[in-house]
């Protein structure tokens, strides 16, 4: 929260928090702080856990894929940078 508002400070137009998944919690705390738009980066290894557990058998990868980028967008980020976005566009076309 104080590198935020350090940013903010040095006139910051947006603010990032990564890693999105982790930080869940933050990425709230920093929307309901501040007016700027918060942008999450859903990190690689984020993508690779939720690959490898497809991949093994272990997980539904889209169910997941579509968990992990709601709970960001219902933590607060207007936008979220992500390993899934060209899995994911033409889901969010539909």
């Amino acid at each position: 929260i104080k590198e935020v508002e350090m940013d903010i400070e040095e006139g910051a137009d947006i603010v990032m928090v990564k890693p999105a998944l982790s930080y869940l919690d933050i990425i709230y705390r920093v929307k309901e702080l501040t007016n700027i738009p918060v942008a999450a980066y859903n990190v690689s290894g984020e993508y690779a856990l939720i690959k490898a557990g497809e991949k093994l058998g272990w997980v539904d990868g889209k169910r997941v894929m579509m968990e992990v980028l709601y709970s960001i967008k219902r933590a607060g980020a207007d936008l979220i940078l992500t390993y899934f976005a060209k899995e994911v566009a033409p889901i969010l076309k539909e």
